[in-house]
């Protein structure tokens, strides 16, 4: 079992002690029930970690840890990006929960003409904060050192801008007729950027897909069968992990 992770501000130098409180402290000393010699790592989710020892556990919310070493994870290459039409209900929690233990390295939410959910007002305030605590906690979860960065609803003129910046684009896509074929077989960067759109349930549509095209990105499919919105990312985002070699 690798230890477990904790989130901090900044990383702290090697060879010190570090007071781990406040709900990072409370979830070590009553959840996890953490004492004096076992590990942790303590990570600001940028890629910045530190090996760490327990020395004392205080109260309910105070742990004390030595620090062993500190390190520095690199950006991974290529970094993949998922556009996700915003679901109902919570199962853009959901979506985002699984990409992040899968490894994706952002997300965006989209406001695509199709969706039920809109985000508007302090309602997509809201919706958007829980997206970037579920990003948090699964990164945690998963031992990851660097956190996918969940940025701001964006419209169909914001995601086209960004897919023009992107070394490889691609929207998922039902119809098996498009002459781009399966996402399996694309000729994939070593380096740089991948986005990947993923549409509501209703689909993208005409008039977004022209326009994802206008700015490079091709329709591609991941398989015979039709994922729903919430799990397409997922699955894309493990192929490419896989073809690219960051899962080896």
């Amino acid at each position: 079992m690798t230890a477990p992770v904790f989130v901090v501000d900044a990383v702290p130098g090697p060879g010190g002690g570090f007071l781990l409180d406040g709900p990072e402290g409370r979830h070590a000393v009553s959840v996890k029930r953490l004492r004096a010699g076992e590990e942790l790592v303590l990570t600001d989710g940028r890629g910045a970690w530190a090996e760490c020892v327990v020395t004392a556990a205080e109260g309910k919310d105070q742990l004390t840890v030595e620090v062993a070493a500190v390190h520095e994870d690199p950006e991974p290459a290529p970094r993949i990006t998922v556009v996700q039409a915003l679901p109902k209900g919570d199962r853009g929690e959901l979506a985002v929960e699984i990409m992040t233990e899968t490894g994706v390295d952002a997300i965006v939410p989209w406001a695509a003409s199709r969706c039920i959910t809109q985000w508007k007002g302090d309602r997509g305030l809201k919706a958007l904060a829980k997206w970037r605590a579920t990003a948090r906690e699964a990164g945690k979860q998963s031992r990851r050192t660097r956190f996918p960065e969940v940025a701001d609803a964006m419209t169909t003129k914001q995601v086209a801008a960004l897919l023009t910046g992107a070394d490889f684009a691609a929207v998922l896509h039902e119809d098996r007729a498009h002459p781009s074929g399966a996402l399996a077989d694309a000729a994939l960067p070593a380096q740089g950027e991948i986005v990947l759109v993923v549409g509501p349930e209703g689909g993208v549509s005409p008039e977004e897909l022209a326009a994802f095209e206008a700015a490079g990105a091709k329709p591609y499919r991941l398989g015979h069968s039709v994922l729903r919105t919430s799990t397409a990312g997922t699955a894309a985002t493990a192929l490419l992990l896989g073809r690219t070699g960051r899962w080896s």
